[in-house]
């Protein structure tokens, strides 16, 4: 689901350890399965703000979204959140 969202010219790789999305050689989305959750990262400001009411539902830290594995990943939010890194990175305002 982050790969259909992002660019197609976004670059998979492996980065601390976890699976990554490069855009224009910088760091787009981090994703990692846990024991309990599925986590995001990086939770930036912007990201933060843009979508305050739908992250309260998940908990967050400082720069990470975690998904519980007993519910069903929400594939929209998911979705817009990898488009607003994509114009977070490439200097656009949402």
């Amino acid at each position: 689901m982050i790969r259909l969202a992002a660019p197609a010219d976004a670059v998979e790789t492996i980065s601390y350890g976890v699976p990554t999305l490069k855009l224009d050689g910088r760091p787009l989305i981090y994703y990692a399965a846990w024991a309990h959750h599925i986590s995001i990262y990086p939770l930036t400001g912007q990201i933060r703000r843009a979508f305050a009411t739908e992250l309260k539902h998940y908990k967050t830290s400082k720069g990470t979204i975690q998904f519980p594995l007993d519910e069903p990943l929400p594939a929209g939010l998911i979705r817009r959140i990898v488009k607003t890194r994509v114009a977070e990175l490439r200097g656009k305002k949402k």
